[in-house]
């Protein structure tokens, strides 16, 4: 069976790998230059790494299955990390309990009031009720206002802008059943992972092992319009010529699935507007570490971006050619017109943020400063977002759709891809071989 995958995304390649392990023809077509999307590396001078920052947690048991299936067990490496807050002017660690407890921000009543939401809010499993409610209301019923106002309201405002106001509790009850988990229950301490070569090693696997069974990935390859064949198949336009296929599957957003595909091909039960957030990142190659945190929360709204993640915390210099890595992220809507301003406007304001919180930072350590954004990075949970977001099916039995608008229930995280590709084979299985 010929079988064209639309996207090079790590749900479309990883989707492509299973097809052709189960002895299809796949057809790989990424409109990029390179395959990986959110995932994909970038050249940071010397060395490749993630263009924006990824790791591994230990419950990830979807990918941390999928690495191994690929031969890359073994290149799965783990460390243990610390976590720091900047807060009114000054960084706190919060990386243990004996820290947390000694935390100044907040009272001891707060601090177990904090505690509990995190306890309360890793157990719930029950999600649709938490669509009616907004995150500020569930918060401060939860935690108490105190824990709202110093910490909750300001990591809000810096990861969504106002768009918190009408974000659903669904959103930061799936942050905390991830991050809670990055906890090892006999240390209690954060372990977090990563993969030797990072994911362009993950990447190159995966496409290797298509191009092994008979398929190939296209790179640069753009799709106007996916149509469907008389007597069955589907016709896909790719940079101006038609290519027939006998089953595809597009891993494209809403949005782009509407522009591309015939009509005859999808059935929508119910129309709405999914909103995406945006990422600006900042990524600092540097002779010395910025932080000793692999995450730094910032809670003040003059610091221009969302957090600092210092990657070489995580990973062991000797895959960044002795240099550290430091990522700046600032989350905005996809709409924003700051998401597209020019790089050396982010660069300077940036760089004016870290001598603002950290005193000794020098900016001669820095080596190179590289300005990577997103415009999709994922879709903003409003209340009732389940509801509201165009459910897409096929009305084709030769047209399939799968893409990260059905994460109802999760933050996108590339362990929710391989979980979604898992379902997605299993439950289609026959139909794309009929």
């Amino acid at each position: 069976m010929r079988v064209g995958v639309i996207g090079g995304g790590l749900m479309g390649m990883a989707l492509g790998h299973r097809l052709s392990a189960a002895g299809h023809e796949v057809t790989v077509l990424e409109r990029e230059a390179q395959i990986g999307g959110l995932a994909t590396h970038h050249d940071f001078g010397g060395f490749f790494w993630d263009r924006f920052y990824h790791v591994v947690l230990p419950t990830d048991r979807h990918l941390i299955a999928y690495l191994k299936e690929l031969g890359l067990g073994s290149d799965l490496q783990w460390q243990r990390t610390r976590t720091g807050f900047f807060v009114d002017g000054r960084m706190h660690s919060i990386s243990n309990a004996l820290e947390f407890l000694r935390f100044p921000l907040l009272p001891l009543h707060a601090k177990l009031r904090l505690a509990w939401t995190l306890v309360y809010g890793s157990r719930i499993t029950d999600w649709r009720r938490l669509e009616r409610t907004t995150v500020t209301d569930w918060l401060v019923r939860i935690g108490g206002w105190q824990a709202y106002e110093k910490l909750w309201q300001p990591l809000l405002l810096a990861k969504l802008g106002q768009s918190y106001e009408r974000v659903s509790a669904v959103f930061i009850w799936a942050y905390i059943r991830r991050l809670f988990s990055a906890r090892d229950g006999s240390a209690s301490k954060e372990q977090l992972g990563h993969v030797r070569g990072g994911y362009k090693s993950v990447f190159e696997r995966i496409q290797a092992l298509i191009e092994a069974a008979g398929g190939q990935v296209l790179t640069g390859a753009e799709v106007s319009a996916i149509e469907p064949l008389p007597g069955g198949g589907i016709s896909v336009t790719v940079d101006g010529e038609a290519r027939h296929y006998d089953k595809v599957v597009c891993t494209s957003p809403v949005s782009v699935l509407h522009r591309l595909v015939h009509p005859s091909l999808l059935h929508v039960e119910r129309t709405g507007d999914v909103e995406y957030l945006g990422v600006l990142c900042a990524v600092l190659v540097s002779r010395k570490p910025i932080v000793p945190y692999y995450v730094v929360n910032i809670a003040d709204s003059e610091v221009p971006f969302t957090g600092i993640i210092g990657m070489s915390n995580v990973v062991a210099t000797q895959n960044t050619a002795g240099r550290h890595l430091t990522y700046l992220p600032k989350y905005l809507l996809s709409t924003d017109p700051a998401l597209r301003r020019e790089a050396h406007e982010v660069r300077a304001e940036f760089l004016a943020g870290l001598r603002r919180m950290l005193p000794g930072f020098d900016e001669r350590d820095i080596e190179s400063v590289h300005i990577n954004r997103a415009q999709r990075v994922q879709p903003l949970q409003v209340l009732g977002y389940s509801q509201l977001v165009p459910q897409v099916t096929t009305a084709h039995r030769d047209f399939f759709v799968l893409n990260t608008a059905q994460f109802v229930d999760a933050t996108l995280n590339n362990n929710e891809v391989i979980g979604a590709v898992n379902r997605f084979f299993e439950t289609s299985r026959a139909q794309l071989a009929a």
